[in-house]
């Protein structure tokens, strides 16, 4: 089967080239798909498009116009799919539901203990010889409360780890697992007694019309004027605009972000001598306590290598025509 690979980085191609082993004819672009370059995949049977890729109604209908039957997403969410749309043109919209859960859960440790202990700021310091410890203050995580708003297989395994720590761990999610809670002593509650109660908040769960800014200006409000953020999930998660305003008020402790609302058309390419035009982004890299990382905390080889065998697997079980329940994104 020939596939359209869109957005391809050259990790894309190392991996999936690998796991593929010859068996479909892989058309590699660096575009990103969208209603203009979904043209591209003209000759073409399948798609596979990363997070950024857009697969609206447009698009989509311009994707079946040229032939293609499956849109396999190299990626666990499918906020920028219009399933609905895709299901009535007859497409079968394909996904990774999941590869590492400990890449992002480890990343976002990382990027906690990094702001908390100003890692990057000392990194940089000793570079030009500044040796001083002046502004360099960290807190014991051992002792805190931390709290999950989310316990997927990602979100359970961030309070997991925490847990490892010390801290005391609240979650909050729409189908609790009281089973696995009550196995590291994690308690279930309430979000707005979590986001009350927590010194470190992290964002663990898909993107939809439901939970769209579930962090807005109420659960802004709510929240310790010395809370630490973290989002590794989906930038829509958080309105960026009250995430703003509450880091000029000097109302949140801090955020690490490997996710942004608006990361479309920046993440993942170098814009070290053009610039970006984000002035949001620019000015969120401003701030001394908010540390950005470009949507890479499932970038770990154990995590590409099952994103690759997933992409692949669904490939060929759909030329097959074999059963694709376990992948299969439907229309909720």
């Amino acid at each position: 089967m020939k596939v359209a690979v869109y957005d391809t980085h050259r990790f894309d191609r190392e991996f999936l080239e690998k796991s593929n082993a010859g068996r479909h004819e892989l058309k590699f672009l660096e575009v990103r798909l969208n209603s203009d370059s979904a043209q591209l995949a003209r000759d073409c049977e399948a798609v596979c498009c990363f997070a950024n890729d857009r697969a609206d109604a447009r698009t989509l209908e311009v994707l079946k116009e040229v032939g293609i039957r499956l849109v396999a997403l190299r990626s666990a969410g499918f906020n920028h799919v219009d399933v609905k749309k895709a299901a009535s043109l007859g497409l079968t919209v394909v996904r990774v539901p999941e590869y590492s859960p400990y890449a992002v859960a480890e990343h976002a440790v990382a990027m906690l203990l990094c702001l908390n202990r100003k890692i990057h700021k000392a990194h940089n310091r000793i570079h030009d010889l500044n040796f001083s410890l002046d502004g360099l203050l960290g807190f014991d995580l051992h002792g805190k409360t931390v709290g999950v708003l989310g316990t997927g297989r990602i979100g359970r395994a961030f309070a997991q780890i925490m847990c490892g720590f010390g801290c005391r761990v609240f979650a909050w999610d729409k189908s609790p697992d009281q089973e696995w809670a009550a196995k590291f002593g994690i308690r279930y509650a309430e979000r707005d007694l979590v986001l009350q109660e927590s010194d470190v908040i992290s964002l663990h769960g898909p993107l939809n019309q439901e939970s769209r800014h579930l962090l807005d200006e109420k659960a802004f409000a709510l929240m310790k004027k010395t809370a630490t953020l973290i989002n590794t999930g989906r930038g829509g998660l958080i309105d960026t605009n009250v995430l703003m305003k509450a880091l000029k008020c000097h109302s949140i402790g801090g955020a690490c972000l490997d996710v942004y609302e608006e990361e479309e058309g920046v993440f993942f390419s170098d814009w070290s001598e053009a610039g970006i035009a984000d002035d949001v982004l620019a000015r969120l890299l401003t701030f001394p306590n908010v540390l950005v990382t470009s949507h890479q905390a499932f970038f770990t080889q154990e995590a590409l290598e099952n994103i690759a065998d997933t992409t692949i697997s669904s490939l060929s079980k759909f030329e097959s025509g074999l059963d694709l329940s376990d992948v299969r994104v439907t229309p909720s």
